[in-house]
């Protein structure tokens, strides 16, 4: 198996079955009575044991001032969006199989970051791209008025 494929298997796929059921954990946890600020402490304390597990597992060198500003605005903005969905299961009731759809656009949102950020439109077909991204905006539109 190439080294690509098992970045797309590491990186992709089970990730996907990770958050796919973790949303489904969010529902759980927000019908159980948990509140926004309580659901993300437990949040919080889970990633931080698997931040350390997967530190001392696969060590690399000490971060850089830039390395932890990126990472720390990754979890911020990481905390307020885990925030509003939550908040939208506990306050408005919203159907998680609505919810999920509409805000894994997200992928929109860094396919066009990492294209211009990155200057990944010189390595992948931008038409592709464009045609994949025209069909998740149909499919969560669709999916939030069923």
């Amino acid at each position: 198996m190439s080294s690509q494929l098992w970045g797309l298997l590491v990186g992709g796929a089970l990730p996907a079955i990770f958050y796919g059921v973790s949303g489904v954990l969010a529902k759980t946890s927000a019908n159980a009575g948990m509140s926004v600020g309580g659901h993300l402490i437990g949040i919080g304390v889970a990633v931080s044991i698997v931040g350390v597990v997967l530190q001392i597992m696969l060590p690399g060198p000490a971060p850089n001032l830039p390395a932890i500003a990126a990472s720390t605005g990754y979890g911020l903005l990481w905390g307020l969006g885990s925030g509003c969905v939550t908040l939208a299961l506990l306050k408005y009731q919203t159907p998680l199989s609505k919810l999920v759809p509409l805000y894994n656009m997200n992928t929109l949102v860094a396919v066009l970051l990492a294209l211009v950020m990155f200057a990944e439109w010189r390595t992948v077909s931008v038409p592709q791209l464009l045609f994949g991204a025209v069909l998740v905006v149909l499919g969560g539109t669709l999916v939030s008025i069923a």
